[in-house]
């Protein structure tokens, strides 16, 4: 064993076990979704850079690695002290953020990359948001509350008004990307609409003609924008400054490695996620110019200043750097 741990971890279990309370300095555990959106967590895996960046402040840090799919999952495991580092998209950090201030204080570490969704159809008669109707079906991982929602949201406020944005909620159904993307390929179902993100929409456009894309929320959003951000306790983050920072570095780093060598970046997701998607294709998701992997944030203050506006948070933020702890300040970030 090299002093980590693969755990898989579902929110049910956290609610009977007893949680791992908080770490002392030289020991961080980091939960991560699964998907190519997670790759600069693989490459800090793979690399052991938490490890190296820990030795070379005299601290040998120990790694423990979780899996959990979904933020509900993630943001409990946080709260309940089971995980020091969480992972998921914009909005679901947000929303912790909003619910902790003045408690657990919970902030962004980094930026995992901006990286768009697409809002596909199959629907010959589905030309913009408008024409979504009762009949219609939009699949997304977490309906009413996460990312895709909460983007699509943000859209259907600026078409349809401010009293109006959660018109799509009622005909949109909870589903895992994988599911949603047979369905929508298959084109017998319920579902002919999903709200999807990589590789997903890749295969999507590529196994059926028929599917298209309707809006990107790179559209929505005024451009690229982070899609998955990696959050925390103030506690975690006060308590543990020489692991704190050694993460961060191995983040930054890991990149820098992406940029340097894509081709093998696109090789170390496959092995790490045992993934079973064409080489090919991975390479070429990773390679893809609308793909950044940065620990920079971009536009993640759309997110905090519209969904404050629509009172789906209560704080209001100045800026960015309201929701994230300072070591990120020193990147560029919106």
């Amino acid at each position: 064993m090299d002093g980590r741990r693969w755990r898989t971890l579902a929110a049910a279990t956290l609610l009977g076990l007893a949680p791992l309370m908080a770490h002392a300095e030289g020991k961080i555990s980091i939960a991560q979704q699964f998907g190519i959106g997670y790759l600069i967590l693989d490459v800090v895996r793979d690399r052991q850079l938490i490890e190296k960046h820990g030795k070379q402040q005299g601290l040998d840090v120990q790694v423990e690695w979780a899996a959990i799919s979904g933020a509900t999952g993630m943001n409990e495991a946080l709260l309940a002290g089971s995980l020091d580092v969480v992972s998921a998209g914009v909005p679901p950090m947000l929303t912790l953020w909003d619910r902790t201030r003045g408690k657990q204080n919970v902030k962004a570490v980094a930026a995992l990359g901006s990286l768009p969704n697409y809002l596909l159809t199959n629907s010959p008669t589905v030309k913009t948001l408008k024409d979504l109707g009762e009949k219609d079906r939009i699949a997304v991982p977490a309906a009413g509350v996460g990312f895709q929602s909460r983007t699509l949201q943000i859209e259907t406020a600026r078409v349809f008004g401010k009293d109006d944005f959660k018109r799509f909620d009622k005909i949109s159904v909870s589903l895992p990307h994988p599911e949603a993307t047979a369905a929508l390929i298959a084109g017998a179902t319920e579902i002919n609409t999903h709200f999807s993100s990589a590789p997903f929409y890749y295969q999507a456009l590529a196994a059926n003609k028929n599917i298209r894309k309707l809006i990107s929320s790179y559209d929505i959003l005024g451009g690229p924008a982070t899609f998955n951000v990696l959050y925390t306790t103030q506690k975690f983050h006060d308590e543990n400054p020489k692991t704190y920072k050694a993460f961060y570095a191995a983040l930054v780093e890991a990149a820098q490695i992406i940029k340097a060598d894509k081709a093998k970046a696109a090789d170390i997701f496959i092995r790490v996620q045992k993934s079973k998607l064409a080489p090919e294709l991975v390479r070429k998701i990773v390679e893809d110019p609308e793909n950044d992997f940065t620990v920079s944030p971009h536009r993640t203050f759309v997110y905090a200043d519209e969904l404050e506006k629509l009172g789906v948070l209560k704080n209001k933020a100045a800026s960015w750097k309201d929701y994230f702890f300072e070591e990120a300040y020193a990147q560029p970030g919106s």
